[in-house]
C-alpha cells in the first residue's frame, strides 16, 4: 500500500469534505432543502468512486484507507446531526446515528491509539453507509415541498430503518475486534520489552 498522498482517490474524497459546507449552506442560509439533499445524496451515492479508482488506478494508500472512512464518518454525523436541528427527521432516529457514529469514532481512535492494526470497513459498514446516505436525502425532500415528498418519506423510511438494524450492528461487531487489536498490540509490545531485557 502507497504512502503518497496525492492521488485521484484522496483527491475525490477531498472533494466530496469540500461539498459538506456546501450542504450546510444550502439548508440553513438559503433554506433550499430540495438542493441540500441532492447534493447530499450524491455525496453519499459517489462514496463508491474513490474506492474503484483506488482500484482501478492501482492508488491505494496508506493515508486514503484512514481519510475515506473518516470523511464518510464526518458527512454522516454532520449531515445527519444538521437534517435533526432543520426538523426534517425526527430526533431519535437522527441522533441514534450521531451517537453510533461517534462511539465507533471514539473507539477506533482510542484502539489505534493503544496500538491496534487498522482494518477495513467490513461489507457490512458499507452496506449500512450507503443506505443511510440515500434514507437522509430522501427524508429531507420528504420535509419540503417537492411533489414527491411522500413518496421520498416512505422511501426514506424503508431504507433507513434497516439501515440504522444494521449500523449498530456492525458496532457491536466491531468492538471484539478493536478488542483484539489492542491485547495483540499490548502481548507484541511485552513480547519486545521482555526480548530486550
Amino acid at each position: 500500500m502507497s504512502r503518497n498522498i496525492a492521488t485521484w482517490p484522496n483527491l475525490v474524497t477531498l472533494v466530496r469534505l469540500l461539498c459538506l459546507p456546501v450542504f450546510l449552506w444550502l439548508l440553513f442560509s438559503q433554506g433550499d432543502r430540495d438542493g441540500a439533499a441532492y447534493l447530499l445524496g450524491v455525496l453519499g451515492i459517489t462514496d463508491w468512486i474513490d474506492g474503484w479508482l483506488a482500484r482501478r488506478l492501482h492508488q491505494r494508500s496508506a493515508f486514503g484507507a484512514i481519510f475515506d472512512p473518516t470523511v464518510d464518518r464526518m458527512l454522516l454525523i454532520v449531515g445527519v446531526g444538521a437534517i435533526v436541528l432543520d426538523g426534517s427527521v425526527v430526533g431519535w432516529f437522527g441522533w441514534m446515528v450521531v451517537a453510533r457514529e461517534v462511539f465507533v469514532g471514539a473507539m477506533m481512535v482510542s484502539g489505534t491509539a493503544l496500538g491496534m492494526p487498522r482494518f477495513a470497513v467490513s461489507q457490512w459498514g458499507k452496506n449500512y453507509t450507503f443506505a443511510l446516505m440515500v434514507a437522509f436525502p430522501l427524508l429531507l425532500i420528504g420535509a419540503s415541498d417537492a411533489g414527491w415528498a411522500l413518496g421520498a418519506r416512505n422511501a426514506g423510511w424503508a431504507i433507513g430503518i434497516p439501515g440504522l438494524v444494521i449500523c449498530y450492528g456492525t458496532a457491536v461487531a466491531y468492538v471484539p475486534q478493536v478488542v483484539r487489536g489492542v491485547r495483540g498490540a499490548r502481548l507484541a509490545r511485552a513480547a519486545s520489552r521482555s526480548v530486550s531485557t
